[in-house]
Parts: C-alpha cells; sequence; structure tokens
C-alpha cells in the first residue's frame, strides 16, 4: 500500500514537470497556439541585408512587434510587421532598418509621425529607409577618390 502511494506521487511529479517544461518551451519558443492579437503591417525595403524573421519592431526604443515574414516582391523587400494591439501607426510613420550595436542584430525602427490618419490593420508603411551596408561604406570610401 505505501508503495502505491510513492508511485502515485512519483508520476504526478512527472507529469506536472512535464507540463511545466511543455510550457516553457512554448513561451520560450514564442509559438502563439491561440492566434495573436497582434496587427499586420507591411513595409518595402529596397535592400534588408542581416534581417531576419522574429526580428523586433522598436518605437522609441521599446519592442512593439517583431517580423513576421520577409518576401521578395517586384524585386523589393515585402516586410511583414507584427505590431502589438496597444499602439498604432500614423500613416506618415517611416520604417528603418537598423542595427544594435556595431556587429549586432538587425531589427526595425519605427519614426511616428504627425499625421492624424492611423495605418489600419493589414495596411503599409510607406516611406522606409534601408539598411546600411558597412563593406559598401568602406569600399566607397577606400576605392573613390576625390
Amino acid at each position: 500500500m505505501k508503495n502505491i502511494n510513492i508511485e502515485t506521487g512519483v508520476g504526478i511529479f512527472l507529469i506536472a514537470g512535464l507540463l511545466c517544461f511543455g510550457y516553457l518551451s512554448v513561451k520560450l519558443g514564442g509559438v502563439n497556439l491561440f492566434g495573436t492579437e497582434q496587427y499586420l503591417v507591411t513595409a518595402r525595403f529596397a535592400n534588408v541585408s542581416g534581417l531576419k524573421e522574429g526580428a523586433t519592431v522598436e518605437i522609441a526604443g521599446v519592442t512593439v512587434g517583431n517580423v513576421s515574414r520577409i518576401d521578395l516582391d517586384n524585386y523589393e523587400a515585402m516586410v511583414q510587421l507584427l505590431i502589438d494591439p496597444g499602439v498604432r501607426l500614423q500613416e506618415d510613420s517611416i520604417a528603418s532598418i537598423r542595427t544594435q550595436g556595431i556587429i549586432g542584430d538587425k531589427y526595425v525602427k519605427i519614426k511616428t509621425g504627425g499625421a492624424d490618419e492611423y495605418i489600419e490593420r493589414n495596411g503599409e508603411i510607406l516611406e522606409t529607409e534601408s539598411a546600411i551596408e558597412l563593406e559598401e561604406l568602406v569600399s566607397k570610401y577606400v576605392f573613390e577618390k576625390e
């Protein structure tokens, strides 16, 4: 009888541990099992070198979303951004690709505008600034003679 109680306790403990492990895996992996409340906004860039899906989207240094998808559309990079529901973007907002630190990861920085109109769900940010490539700047400086 005593062995049955110990075995039951160990079994419950193992099941609870597996449930906790599964919960942490889903949360840390950024998987949304029941959908997301975030809304989709797209932006077109001439160059997104180094930007990856899952990169953060920031306004004034605060994370407000992430990059959900990057596609090529008519020789431009179409970046789909998932923005938190509490954040509303003005129509004249500017999206730019920046680097965290000198050789850090790329992220999308949004500078808000002053317009009275807001971008709707599935809307598009029209003003964009592409990624700056350090190699191009160095080669332009080294090889151009003035």
